[in-house]
């Protein structure tokens, strides 16, 4: 499995670090043997070898040097929007910046690699939010996996969960925690913190950026909901056409009465059937301390999913990590193999 990387930042190492570690099993349990033949990235640089890179060098001067000028291979410069077509890979491993308004420069990346025949595994919420019936159709036509499972809880399997494990089951309701940063910000609140306070502890631990607002206005859980609600319900809609509200207006005096109350503030991100209509929706709510969504602190993410067959099922484990996400990459291209081998 010949695999190029677009975007060699943290999750793209975190898979990196895996595929190395995990080489010798990959190959003997799984049949999985792959060779890296390009890198592109915007600040690292480019370096490409159809013979294969040593991804271990590729790795160390991402991390020592941030540049990949000392790896060998050939340089090519350019951006990756115009080398994707030239290029001979097996899958595509997209995990650039998200850009959840435009899904730019992701999606483009994405289409490219689907219509020159090539296996697409991305975390990039942006291109399956927005655009991802179109994606789908373009992979069908070329008989290749467009796989995103790191998209709505990182390594935690969701998205594989409905499509294999709960497979026969009817889903009635979707609604969890998707954003880890905000709930650290609303577990800290918990503790006295003010809202402004937090969030300074949410950036001094990496769990939020300089500008916050795609967490914190709830931009980030809206394009996971939005996903659940294409993937699961069939939805057609787009991020924008479902109503959201973020955590900024929440007081700490707010979180502790809830709290007195037995109740917990957390941004949830839900979707539902109402008749013949998806819905979907991203708010605060005051979550019952005894429900499992109400007992998920810190940056943990969480999912509860209402069934005809079993009732509520209720999914808690990371939503954001290097090792953590690169693991959903891992997962998606041993789903190819597997799919390859039959």
């Amino acid at each position: 499995m010949r695999l190029l990387f677009v975007g060699f930042g943290t999750v793209g190492q975190g898979l990196a670090e895996l595929l190395l570690e995990k080489k010798e099993i990959l190959t003997k349990e799984f049949g999985l043997t792959w060779q890296t033949v390009g890198i592109l990235d915007k600040k690292l640089g480019n370096v490409v070898a159809p013979e294969g890179l040593d991804l271990q060098e590729a790795l160390t001067a991402a991390q020592n040097q941030k540049l990949l000028e000392g790896v060998r291979g050939e340089r090519i410069s350019g951006e990756a929007t115009e080398l994707i077509s030239g290029l001979e890979a097996d899958v595509l491993i997209e995990v650039t910046y998200t850009d959840i308004k435009t899904g730019e420069p992701a999606v483009t990346h994405i289409r490219q690699a689907l219509e020159k025949g090539m296996h697409v595994v991305t975390t990039n919420k942006g291109p399956v939010a927005l655009f991802y019936e179109e994606l789908i159709d373009i992979a069908r036509a070329n008989n290749v996996h467009f796989l995103f499972e790191g998209t709505v809880m990182s390594g935690t399997p969701v998205l594989n969960l409905f499509r294999e494990t709960l497979i026969g089951c009817e889903f009635q309701e979707i609604k969890g925690i998707l954003n880890g940063t905000t709930n650290y910000i609303l577990t800290r609140m918990e503790e006295g913190l003010s809202y402004e306070d937090a969030l300074k502890k949410a950036q001094e631990f990496g769990y939020a950026e300089a500008v916050p607002d795609a967490d914190v206005l709830g931009w980030d859980a809206l394009a996971k909901v939005t996903i659940l609600a294409k993937v699961v319900f069939g939805s057609r809609a787009k991020p924008f056409d479902f109503p959201c509200e973020g955590i900024t207006s929440i007081t700490s005096s707010a979180v502790v009465n809830a709290l007195s109350r037995g109740k917990r503030f957390k941004l949830i991100g839900r979707v539902w059937r109402e008749r013949n209509l998806v819905k979907a929706e991203v708010a605060p709510e005051e979550i019952d301390i005894n429900h499992p969504l109400g007992s998920v602190m810190g940056a943990t993410n969480a999912l509860t999913i209402l069934t005809d067959s079993l009732g509520e099922i209720t999914v808690i484990g990371p939503g954001a990590g290097r090792r953590e996400t690169g693991y959903s990459l891992l997962n998606d291209l041993l789903k190819i193999a597997r799919e390859q081998a039959r």
